[in-house]
């Protein structure tokens, strides 16, 4: 498994220990306790109850696997877990308001569309409710007011795109942004023409419309059949892509980012060549645990910088490592 940033992935596996040993119980009088079930699974912390909002999640895998490790630290942290999504900015900074009125103890969320959800995250900061952001929008999260940001480089990310294609020998590429305004999807595109000594070419498509994205990508690779890579930014795009790819008669590799079963089988089968993994279930995990540590000890993850949770470069030969947890939901 190849990384972009050796260092940073070195920084967040110590800081994922880091958390689970001041999380769970530990040998001091002074740290938190296993709640007096006997089972070792929780805390003796107060209740505290943290919603997450995020700008996408209904029917996506990555933020299933988002959620799975977000449920997890909270299960073991005796946090009541909250979530919602909308991908419309003006809905998601309804539902961060809805997280307020709760009164919640927390709140993590999601900058993909910093200037729609900003002021009503500094209104959350303003009333004592501590908020970590992650995924999307790290340049945004300290203006907002938050503790942190939890999630990948994604300039780098793309990047790392180019450089591998580069490597590759590719000529002409062809990068699918699936959803308007994200400023995450548009720095991944961004970061790949940076680095890639060929041609790259911006399509943007409607990713909640699967038949039409199929339908995007099709005519782009009929209409300009030396594009040999196709770059998508999401693992549901990614199935389209192939099957765009089929329908077209091309022979792109398909590159994604993000990983679910459904891309480890295909880079397994070949039809999909590289993935760019951010794990999402560290990004949902370490964001719960965090808030979980600075409400209980004012602990703050990477002194208030971006953690980072990828990118990592993923081939076939991964695969064999990444089958049983991908088929558990976890990456």
């Amino acid at each position: 498994m190849r990384t972009t940033r050796t260092a940073a992935a070195l920084l967040v596996a110590a800081l994922t220990l880091a958390a689970a040993g001041c999380s769970g119980s530990g040998g001091k009088d002074s740290e938190p306790k296993p709640s007096g079930s006997g089972s070792g699974k929780g805390v003796s912390t107060p209740r505290l109850k943290i919603a997450m909002v995020t700008h996408s999640g209904e029917g996506d895998t990555f933020w299933d696997i988002v959620q799975s490790g977000a449920k997890q630290a909270a299960a073991k942290d005796n946090v009541q877990f909250l979530y919602s999504a909308n991908k419309d900015g003006g809905q998601q900074a309804q539902l961060i308001q809805a997280a307020i009125d709760q009164k919640v103890d927390g709140i993590v969320v999601t900058l993909a569309k910093p200037q729609a959800v900003k002021d009503v995250v500094k209104k959350a900061v303003q009333a004592g409710i501590p908020v970590i952001s992650i995924n999307s929008g790290a340049e945004f999260s300290h203006e907002v007011g938050a503790l942190g940001h939890i999630g990948q480089d994604e300039s780098v990310a793309g990047e790392a795109v180019g450089e591998q294609l580069n490597t590759e020998g590719k000529k002409k590429a062809v990068c699918v942004i699936h959803e308007q305004g994200n400023v995450s999807l548009e720095a991944r595109c961004a970061g790949v023409k940076k680095t890639f000594k060929g041609t790259v070419s911006n399509l943007s498509v409607d990713g909640t419309n699967t038949p039409a994205v199929t339908s995007s990508i099709t005519a782009k690779l009929q209409a300009e059949k030396d594009t040999d890579a196709v770059v998508t930014l999401g693992a549901p795009v990614a199935d389209a892509a192939v099957k765009a790819k089929g329908d077209a008669g091309s022979t792109a590799e398909v590159v994604t980012f993000d990983l679910n079963a459904k891309v480890v089988a295909s880079m397994k089968s070949g039809a999909i060549g590289i993935a760019v993994d951010q794990q999402p279930y560290l990004q949902g995990y370490l964001a719960i645990d965090e808030l979980w540590l600075y409400k209980t000890n004012l602990n703050v993850i990477g002194g208030g910088k971006p953690v980072l949770t990828g990118p990592a470069i993923l081939t076939k030969k991964d695969v064999p490592a990444l089958e049983k947890y991908t088929a558990a939901g976890t990456r």
